[in-house]
């Protein structure tokens, strides 16, 4: 029995020598033969179903929850479903199936979800028809342990295992422990299918608990050992860069390693809508005929297989691809600020690629897109071309720059003086377009010929413009003021006093003089004392030197009487001093007389022309004694008050 053990245990390092050595790749593992998604949802729906709709040749030997999925509680051990997310609704607690996408990062891209048991079985086999027989595979599938680190469960731990058709093992190998790390793991086995085109992968669980044990299946692949494909082109190039409209042809060749005997070629061509074999083209090397292609981009890649096998799409291999890029030339625009003026900046503009050229009048070249020129002359004026370059393509464009003459306004005058309130006609002329400022005075500041009336000395600028240039030139209106008597205001005085007359008088270079000269100190000064013996009128005449406006005030000094107020009299009827009259009170015609007794009772008013007392109250004599007076005259002068003694 122990001889049989060893024996056996020989047979068994045999066999994995064999495996081991038969599954070794000399070349590399192509593209996915086969690829298994488990398909794609919509935005709305949580649980899929069936399986074989969404996973083609995939079963499983869980208890499948498909559409609506479990009411109201989370997969129980030995149950899967297809889901977007490990966290559909039902799930046990948050830290158990934690939100993830699938394997691709899509949304609404599918995987299944599984609650592992403890029991070691096949809970998911996916079979794999059509392979190319004796070849070197490899399979892959990715897995998400879908609980949380903080959930400390049971890790999934599984065997990836490949059979025949006659359930012999090719190839098995274990996953180990699938980390609660929250990302898609990725685990494979090499395997050679001898003479079977079909073959079966196989999950096993070896995870023995039922306490978590939780994960996720998403993109299984296939992938077959060929020679290891290394395009190229004829200058050893990975990728071309060409112009539209200047494509040129090309050579494809490619570095293979040792793989297929007696091996044939096949290259392809894709535009955009997917590879297709080029007609002719099935040796190594390859000559394209390139000539007249539009923009885009055009992928090659080389297919080999052993003769006879080439249309066998799992029994060849492919090249990564290679590509040509078809760049259209840029949309060059070159554009300038418009007409610049003699001593300003040209601004020059370009657009439509990721560097320029500028080349143009006076030696001019610069690099940058959008270059300001200063000091602008003549000599810069004409076309200035740029090229612009983009993905390696360059287009020209071409602009023109107009630089204008200088302008030079002339005026009709550079100063003039007028007097207050006259008007002078102002003109200037180079342009097309003026404007007068300040504009106070002017008629019209926009025209080239505004009538100007200021009050005030006044310099005006006008700005004179054409075609986006400009200048400015000055005119200065000196303006004399008018001569401006002002007399004062009328005066009242009493005979024998005296006032001073308030004359004024203002203006640029002006005499003056008072009229009449009677009664007036000195008729030249503003101000002289005038001494007048009855009323009169005096003018004041201001007059301008420059001959300007010359003007005249008058005014009115009103001479009264002198007022002499009677103290004594005696109404005794002897026709002498009868009666208290007060001498040229009659000047005053709205004169107020009142007389009271030493008690403040009035016994006498009169009011407007004046009537003498007779000393009498109401008809009846008054006894002498002392009374007491007050008059008004007018309001021109304060009120009088005093006493007058009657007598009999």
């Amino acid at each position: 029995m122990h001889a049989l053990s060893k024996a056996l245990f020989f047979l068994y390092i045999l066999l994995v020598a064999h495996l081991a050595k038969a599954q070794l790749c000399s070349g590399t593992f192509g593209q996915p033969l086969i690829s298994q998604t488990f398909g794609q949802g919509n935005s709305t729906d949580n649980w899929y179903g069936p399986l074989a709709q969404y996973a083609p040749g995939a079963s499983t030997f869980t208890e499948f929850i498909g559409p609506p999925g479990p009411s109201n509680s989370a997969l129980m051990p030995n149950q899967s479903g297809l889901v977007k997310t490990p966290a559909t609704p039902g799930n046990p607690l948050p830290i158990y199936w934690q939100p993830h996408a699938d394997h691709t990062g899509d949304p609404n891209g599918l995987m299944l979800l599984i609650d592992g048991i403890a029991t070691p079985t096949v809970f998911f086999e996916q079979q794999m028809d059509n392979l190319c027989p004796n070849t070197i595979l490899r399979l892959s599938i990715w897995v998400l342990n879908s609980n949380s680190p903080a959930a400390n469960a049971q890790t999934p731990n599984m065997v990836l295992r490949i059979t025949d058709p006659n359930g012999n093992v090719l190839n098995e190998k274990s996953t180990g422990s699938v980390p609660a790390d929250l990302t898609w793991h990725q685990y494979f086995v090499d395997f050679t299918n001898g003479s079977s085109s079909t073959v079966t992968l196989q999950l096993v669980n070896r995870t023995p608990t039922n306490s978590g044990n939780d994960f996720a299946l998403d993109d299984i692949t296939v992938q077959a050992c060929g020679p290891a494909i290394v395009p190229f082109f004829n200058a050893n190039a990975s990728l071309l860069n060409m112009c539209e409209g200047n494509t040129r042809n090309f050579i494809l060749d490619a570095n293979i390693t040792a793989g297929y005997t007696n091996a044939v070629y096949q290259w392809q061509e894709n535009t955009g809508s997917g590879w297709a074999d080029i007609a002719g083209k099935t040796t190594k090397q390859a000559a394209i005929d390139f000539s007249n292609r539009i923009a885009g981009t055009y992928q090659y890649r080389l297919i080999t297989a052993m003769n006879g096998n080439i249309d066998r799409t799992y029994c060849r291999a492919i090249s990564e691809p290679i590509k040509v890029t078809v760049n259209p030339f840029p949309i060059a625009t070159a554009e300038n600020s418009g007409r610049v003026c003699i001593g300003n900046n040209i601004q020059l503009n370009a657009s439509g690629g990721t560097s320029y050229r500028w080349t143009g009048p006076n030696q001019f070249s610069s690099t940058d897109k959008s270059p300001s020129i200063p000091n602008a002359t003549k000599a810069m004026e004409g076309s200035y071309t740029v090229q612009v370059t983009a993905n390696g393509c360059t287009s020209p464009a071409t602009t023109t720059v107009e630089v204008l003459e200088p302008i030079i306004p002339i005026t009709n005058i550079q100063s003039v003086t007028i007097c207050e309130g006259k008007s002078v006609q102002l003109e200037v002329s180079g342009g097309s377009s003026y404007l007068w400022t300040p504009s106070n005075g002017l008629s019209n500041p926009q025209a080239s010929n505004p009538i100007a009336s200021p009050t005030e000395t006044t310099t005006y600028t006008v700005k004179v413009s054409n075609d986006g240039c400009s200048a400015t030139a000055e005119i200065t209106i000196n303006v004399n003021k008018n001569a401006i008597a002002d007399a004062g205001a009328n005066q009242t005085i009493v005979t024998g006093q005296s006032t001073v007359l308030n004359g004024k008088a203002s203006g640029d270079d002006f005499t003056y003089f008072w009229t009449p000269s009677d009664y007036l100190d000195d008729p030249t000064k503003l101000n002289p004392i005038a001494t007048p013996t009855e009323d009169i009128t005096y003018t004041l005449h201001a007059s301008s030197n420059l001959g300007c406006n010359s003007s005249s005030d008058e005014v009115f000094i009103k001479v009264y009487p002198k007022v002499v107020i009677p103290n004594t009299f005696t109404p005794n009827g002897d026709n002498v001093n009868d009666t208290w009259s007060i001498p040229s009170i009659t000047s005053f015609p709205s004169s107020i007389v009142k007389v009271t007794n030493r008690y403040g009772q009035l016994v006498y008013q009169s009011t407007g022309i004046f009537k003498a007392w007779d000393g009498k109250m109401n008809g009846k004599d008054l006894p002498p004694a002392i009374y007491y007076y007050s008059i008004y005259l007018n309001k021109d002068f304060k009120i009088h008050t005093g006493w007058v003694m009657l007598m009999r």
